[in-house]
């Protein structure tokens, strides 16, 4: 079969160290569903792949991909949550510890992806198999972000930090749909504009004064993180998911004691989670936001535009 993977590390090329090429087909495992994947998203996780971040020489070649929607061997529609083991065990037994695909099991952009039959959510037939590949990364720890931790309720003020990528665009959607005032930032003017067409109440450039906020979602990291602090308000929530411009350098504990402040980590989200979030977009009518498509045999030219950050909404490979 067709796949994607990673063939060798490179840390300052991620893409010199991809293969598009023929891979075995999945071997058939008790309590896991082999799927004929549709489309499948891609991640910065497939990048820091690429670089090498969270996998070992020895497990090379690996195919990437976290995110898929397609269809099983009877015909079921569905989605993949992209969650492997962990306390529950389905498939693999508790003592495997939580991983993504494509870190422990091979991933979803190939032709076909073998997953323990309990992560198989059905797909609704509202939603075509490229807007349900968007769902299980950026959109489900959007998803989570708001609602499940941050506790986000209408009525309230949600600031995200960053526009543009996939994460930031769910957030948007989810969000506005759900009667939540969002302002997002972004040093992007033309950004700004596109996330209030998206449904932002507002778009500001990095740093600059906003009203006190109910929930932050913060994914930045050390470039945001003082302005995450200071604009929530005395009592408030900041939910932490990534920090892609590094650790912040201080805390400013005093702070967040003193306005107690709750600062709370989230990672992807549950099976039931993803099922949540389908039945809300087949219900009201949001749909993910998808930059490009390409096919599969251009996996390269698509994880290019996502390394050089020129997407608006996620990038997706068709099969």
């Amino acid at each position: 079969m067709l796949a994607a993977t990673v063939a060798r590390f490179s840390p300052d090329d991620p893409i010199a160290g991809l293969d598009v090429g023929d891979r075995p087909a999945p071997p058939a495992r008790e309590h896991w569903t082999t799927v004929d994947v549709r489309a499948a998203a891609l991640n910065h996780h497939d990048l820091w792949s690429l670089r090498g971040v969270g996998l070992r020489p020895e497990q090379l070649p690996m195919i990437l991909g976290t995110d898929a929607a397609g269809v099983t061997a009877d015909g079921r529609e569905v989605v993949v949550h992209g969650v492997i083991g962990g306390p529950s065990g389905h498939g693999v037994g508790p003592d495997e510890p939580r991983s993504l695909l494509s870190e422990r099991h091979p991933g979803t952009l190939a032709e076909q992806v073998a997953v323990p039959t309990w992560n198989l959510v059905d797909k609704p037939a509202a939603l075509s198999f490229v807007e349900a590949a968007c769902l299980p990364t950026a959109w489900l720890t959007a998803y989570r972000m708001l609602f499940t931790t941050g506790r986000a309720t209408p009525g309230q003020r949600v600031l995200v930090q960053g526009a543009g990528g996939g994460l930031a665009t769910a957030a948007v959607r989810l969000g506005a749909a759900a009667g939540l005032e969002m302002i997002v930032t972004s040093r992007d003017e033309n950004r700004r504009a596109q996330a209030l067409e998206l449904g932002a109440a507002s778009a500001v450039e990095p740093g600059a004064r906003v009203p006190r906020v109910d929930v932050v979602l913060e994914s930045v990291g050390r470039a945001t993180w003082s302005h995450s602090v200071r604009s929530v308000r005395p009592g408030g929530t900041i939910v932490v998911a990534g920090a892609t411009s590094g650790d912040a350098t201080a805390a400013e504990l005093t702070r967040i004691f003193f306005q107690e402040i709750t600062v709370v980590g989230t990672t992807m989200g549950s099976r039931d989670d993803l099922v949540h979030l389908l039945a809300f977009l087949a219900r009201t009518g949001v749909r993910p936001l998808v930059d490009s498509t390409f096919p599969l045999a251009r996996a390269a030219d698509g994880l290019s535009r996502l390394a050089d950050g020129a997407q608006f909404g996620k990038i997706v490979l068709e099969v």
